[in-house]
């Protein structure tokens, strides 16, 4: 058999809510997997009441949960549990990102599904993981990205910590439960079996900070916040152009040399003992930061960046959301904000797939699903449900 698309011979059951697992359950659905997304009757997910609204609905709903069908389904209720169960039969993984136990109480946790398709994979993302004594704890972003360490290191210099401006923590957890649940994919052709994947906000947080912690074990010292600096190397920051804000990455001592001689031609840099090799200039960084500003903020920022790429050393503007969206590179060559067509928002752009696949790229192959939009079809199709059945369904309060 040949496939068009990666996940094409996969069926996900995605229980989840607002960010970390729609996310996980969207890359999953781009990639060609039939996502069934189940919510609350007459509610859904959380974050259909999320801004901003157009035209009655949610544009972050909307980008959270592309590539995907949905469901309603009242997992309470016993004819609800009851085709959950018809639906884990058939599916080959189930994601979910209530508190622990939850699901268990419902009866409906990975001990009683495995029972019903042992090959069935559970994905479980929550704050603080499925066992320890914080599993019990509501995890939102901002606690992982504090209890985790990010906001520690994130801040101007002498400045308190400082939350990511995005929800990191939810994005990493999402990519974390959509590798746990590709790997398990992979272990089952090779056991037969399904198992359970667990991923935790706070611990995807934590395995994010690399060299801080190596640092913190190596040497007792905590890291000091230092604004766009970067502990481990200088320069390697933002420096002040005529117009606005440039990073400068010399990663390396052959880069820093081609920027002193190159770039800013001040070949006493490279002479100074203060900055004769990466550590002394990692240990000096702020005296080479006022040297490097004061030249720097003669040039534009566009000057700049040319003079080091002509030089072969890393530069690049700091964009703004309105800059982004309209560089050719991000824009067109990688075609990160692809158009979909939601039938009630119209034409919108969304983020795209940062992966790409030679054979078997991932592809936005449907909006997201209005409130129980596809219960007819999946029904009719998983548990073979009469239209009949669906009418007393509904008004039982079941879907």
């Amino acid at each position: 058999m040949i496939y068009g698309r990666a996940l094409e011979d996969v069926t996900v059951l995605d229980l989840t809510r607002v960010v970390a697992g729609p996310f996980c359950g969207s890359i999953l659905g781009d990639m060609g997997a039939r996502v069934i997304k189940i919510e609350i009757p007459n509610r859904g997910d959380d974050s259909r009441a999320y801004g901003p609204i157009v035209n009655g609905e949610s544009a972050y709903f909307a980008l959270l949960n592309r590539s995907k069908y949905g469901v309603t389904l009242n997992l309470k209720s016993d004819a609800g549990k009851s085709m959950f169960l018809g639906l884990v039969k058939k599916a080959d993984v189930v994601i979910e990102n209530y508190r622990p136990g939850v699901m268990d109480k419902l009866g409906l946790g990975y001990d009683v599904l495995k029972e019903v398709n042992p090959r069935i994979i559970y994905g479980a993302v929550s704050g603080f993981g499925a066992w320890g004594p914080y599993s019990q704890r509501p995890g939102y972003d901002i606690l992982a990205q504090a209890m985790g360490g990010l906001m520690s290191l994130t801040g101007e210099k002498g400045g308190q910590p400082t939350r990511a401006g995005n929800a990191m923590g939810d994005m990493l957890a999402g990519m974390n439960l959509t590798i746990g649940v590709l790997a398990a994919l992979h272990a089952r052709t090779l056991t037969g079996k399904g198992q359970r994947v667990d991923v935790s906000l706070v611990d995807s947080i934590v395995v994010s900070l690399e060299n801080a912690f190596t640092r913190y074990w190596n040497t007792g010292e905590l890291y000091e916040r230092n604004g766009n600096a970067y502990a481990a190397l200088a320069p390697y920051d933002t420096f002040e152009a005529s117009d606005g804000l440039v990073v400068i990455a010399c990663g390396n001592q052959s880069l820093y040399e081609k920027f002193c001689k190159k770039v800013a031609n001040k070949l006493e840099w490279v002479e100074d003992s203060r900055f004769l090799t990466n550590i002394l200039r990692v240990e000096n960084m702020d005296a080479l930061e006022e040297l490097i500003n004061s030249w720097s903020v003669h040039y534009t920022v566009e000057e700049i960046t040319n003079r080091c790429l002509e030089a072969g050393v890393p530069a690049g503007p700091v964009y703004d959301l309105s800059q982004i969206v309209k560089d050719p590179h991000i824009v067109e060559a990688r075609d990160m904000f692809p158009i979909v067509h939601h039938p009630v928002i119209g034409d919108m752009p969304v983020n795209g797939d940062a992966i790409k696949m030679s054979d078997t790229n991932p592809e936005i192959v449907k909006a997201s699903p209005l409130l129980g939009e596809d219960n007819q079809s999946i029904y009719q199709e998983f548990l073979e449900l009469s239209e009949e059945d669906l009418v007393r369904l509904k008004e039982e309060g079941v879907i």
